[in-house]
């Protein structure tokens, strides 16, 4: 490895760009290029000295990137894309569907093995941060409960269910954490709360010339998974204000675990993230977990590791003695 950590990005989206805004913000970092599906010529990043390469290019660069950065999508581009491209480099990636982490880890453990290369999955905020923070909790305070709130933020997945509602022109959600419901768990209460009871949706609808506004309400408040279980308020607004008022994409939430240290003594945890742009600060703790990536394939160490997997001095690109004598 040089001095400077060499790192690829995989794929250019809003995660993508916020990755390479962030490697420039970190020399100890050097970015090689970014790897894209779509016709490199194509590609305009957001530094003008920023390369890109064909994907197909990239059997071209095993003995020239230290860690690639994946920035697919965990629905159909990373259950694939890791564990091939884990085979011959060091990855990180963003994986974050919950359910699916246990296959995902083996699938890209068995191949990061056999290539000799250390892959690092799942992280993010949540997964990732907010998992860390859930096991701090759990560990510290055994005899009590976990509480994860998201919001108030912008949810992709919801927003393009209600722009695929016939009638509707164009629309955003954002998920809104139940102001009662954290106060209750600052108060040490310990509550046994319902999905309706911990969060709020609040839509922001642009209408079709000629829709029907209380059928595309009603088709909305009780839309199975998506709505149906939540509080959900509409707002009908103009194609103008929408794209005034709702272009940026914030999020954030709490973690919170709340028990006893003996009987009668309610001791409280609670971790905060109030983000402008989740895309950025995504990437950003990309970058940080890539540098721990890359740590420890030099290091000699194999195989698929999560956050849980990592110690935090190797996110620092301060040194351990740094590390003792600034924050410890």
């Amino acid at each position: 490895m040089t001095d400077r950590i060499r790192v690829g990005i995989v794929g250019y989206g809003n995660l993508g760009r916020g990755v390479e805004t962030s490697i420039g913000l970190n020399p100890d970092l050097e970015l090689v290029g970014v790897f894209s599906r779509r016709d490199p010529l194509s590609v305009t990043t957001a530094s003008p000295d920023t390369k890109v390469y064909a994907i197909a290019d990239l059997g071209d660069f095993t003995g020239s990137v230290d860690v690639l950065i994946l920035c697919g999508g965990s629905k159909s581009d990373l259950p694939e894309q890791t564990p091939e491209l884990a085979a011959n480099f060091t990855v990180v990636d963003s994986f974050d569907t919950h359910a699916k982490v246990p296959e995902h880890f083996a699938a890209v453990d068995a191949a990061a093995v056999a290539g000799g290369n250390v892959a690092v999955i799942s992280t993010g905020w949540d997964p990732g941060l907010f998992s860390l923070n859930r096991l701090f909790g759990e560990a510290i305070l055994p005899q009590g409960n976990t509480y994860t709130f998201w919001g108030r933020g912008l949810s992709q997945g919801h927003s393009d269910a209600l722009r695929r509602i016939p009638g509707v022109a164009g629309a955003v959600q954002y998920t809104l954490p139940s102001e009662d419901a954290i106060g209750r768990v600052r108060a040490g209460e310990n509550p046994e709360l319902t999905t309706r009871e911990q969060h709020d949706r609040e839509c922001f609808v642009v209408l079709e010339d000629g829709a029907d506004a209380d059928l595309i309400r009603e088709t909305i408040v009780t839309m199975p998974d998506y709505f149906e279980p939540y509080d959900t308020t509409v707002h009908f607004i103009s194609a103008e204000e929408l794209a005034r008022d709702h272009a940026g994409m914030p999020h954030g939430g709490f973690v919170f675990r709340s028990g006893e240290s003996s009987p009668g003594v309610t001791q409280t945890i609670e971790y905060r993230l109030a983000l402008d742009s989740n895309p950025e600060f995504t990437s950003s703790v990309l970058v940080a977990y890539a540098r721990a990536a890359a740590r420890l394939a030099a290091g000699g160490a194999k195989g698929a590791h999560t956050p849980f997997d990592i110690a935090p001095g190797l996110l620092s690109p301060k040194s351990p003695e740094q590390l003792r004598a600034e924050l410890l």
